[in-house]
Formats: structure tokens, C-alpha cells, sequence
């Protein structure tokens, strides 16, 4: 079941959801580099920044791809009000991610616990 729904809502948002959201000027945006291709790869997230760090939780953890490309290269960008920002990005196993998505915007959050699977947490280091 886990797999199915990973498979479906994966799907869902390479093909429907994040090229529209892409495009939303106020989207928060992770900018990853390929692990395997080393070209920019461009998600949509939500989180919040709170000082120099930028947090949100990732719905399927290491089976998402902008995870394993975070674990093989932490260098990322990100996107906050049409501005972008670069920083090292941190997976948190041990931080509790439902609990962590109680203190990020709420709409995101709703998703991520509805449709995710495998949450793991994610702290951006942003540089000055």
C-alpha cells in the first residue's frame, strides 16, 4: 500500500502539481544537483525560515529523489519570496517530523501528513 501510494502521488506531482507550482511566484523552490545527472533540479517545498535556517519535511524521506540528492551533495539553493538563497541542507532522522510540521505553514503541512509516508525533516544552513 505504501508503495502504490508513493508511486501514485509521486507521479501526481512530477507530471501536474510541481510544474504548475514552479510557476507561482511565491512558491518556495529546493534547488538540488543531480546525483547521477549533476544538473539543477528544482522542486517545490514548504517550509519556514527561522534566522539563517530554512526548515520543512520531506513526505516520503530517502525515497524522495531531492533527498538522495541532498545525502550525495548537501549544496542547495532555496527560493524564499522570489528571492534565492544558498545553503547546506541537513536530513534530520532523529528530529520528530509530524511534530515539526505542527510549527510550518499549514496548508503544506496538511499535505505532507496526508499524503506522506516516510517524513524526515530537513534543516537548511542558509550562508550569510
Amino acid at each position: 500500500m505504501r508503495r502504490m501510494k508513493h508511486r501514485i502521488v509521486t507521479t501526481i506531482q512530477r507530471y501536474v502539481a510541481n510544474p504548475l507550482n514552479r510557476k507561482r511566484p511565491a512558491q518556495q523552490l529546493l534547488e538540488t544537483t543531480g546525483r547521477v545527472s549533476g544538473v539543477p533540479r528544482v522542486v517545490p517545498v514548504g517550509g519556514r525560515r527561522a534566522g539563517n535556517e530554512f526548515w520543512f519535511v520531506s513526505e516520503f524521506g530517502d525515497r524522495s529523489d531531492y533527498v538522495r540528492n541532498i545525502r550525495a551533495d548537501g549544496r542547495v539553493r532555496v527560493r524564499l519570496r522570489g528571492e534565492w538563497y544558498s545553503g547546506t541542507a541537513h536530513p534530520l532522522p532523529e528530529d520528530d517530523a509530524v511534530r515539526r510540521l505542527a510549527s510550518l505553514p499549514r496548508g503544506n503541512s496538511a499535505a505532507v501528513r496526508v499524503m506522506g509516508t516516510d517524513l524526515l525533516t530537513i534543516r537548511v544552513d542558509l550562508d550569510d
